[in-house]
């Protein structure tokens, strides 16, 4: 059975979604946050995101299908969460890279799903397992950073 453009566009676009969240979440965070190191790893890791979805929706219009415009409501929901708890606790690094590294959960796990439909076309695959490997190393490098500030 053949892999139709409109399967793959979704697949395509569910990504799209979670690099729109993640790209809009870091933004927040860089703006929340005060020390400048985290600003600009917030920014590096925005600006990632917006690269990433760049790529995926040429993919998905050079298809011949519609590319996602916007994230997910699960994304703006936790967006949401993530500037309530910023405001009370004031900038609190560590309260800001604990909800990065959640939502940078969701967006291994959405990586990792998209990875598994096989019937994707070669071209498509290595894209995909490239960026999850960007988003993998970003979730590393945060949980990280929560962890050692932590103690």
């Amino acid at each position: 059975m053949s892999t139709t453009t409109v399967s793959i566009a979704s697949v395509l676009n569910s990504l799209i979604e979670v690099c729109k969240d993640s790209q809009e979440g870091f933004r927040d965070a860089a703006q929340s946050v005060k020390d400048p190191d985290y600003k600009s790893l917030f920014a590096e890791l925005a600006n990632q995101r917006q690269t990433y979805n760049g790529e995926l929706r040429r993919m998905v219009l050079s298809l011949g299908e519609s590319a996602e415009d916007s994230g997910s409501f699960a994304g703006s929901l936790h967006r949401g969460w993530m500037d309530l708890k910023a405001a009370m606790t004031s900038g609190d690094e560590h309260a800001i890279l604990e909800e990065c590294k959640r939502g940078e959960d969701f967006a291994v796990a959405r990586y990792r799903v998209a990875m598994e439909h096989n019937e994707l076309p070669g071209n498509i695959i290595s894209v995909i397992e490239r960026q999850y490997a960007g988003v993998k190393a970003a979730h590393d490098r945060v949980r990280t950073l929560r962890d050692r500030i932590a103690g």
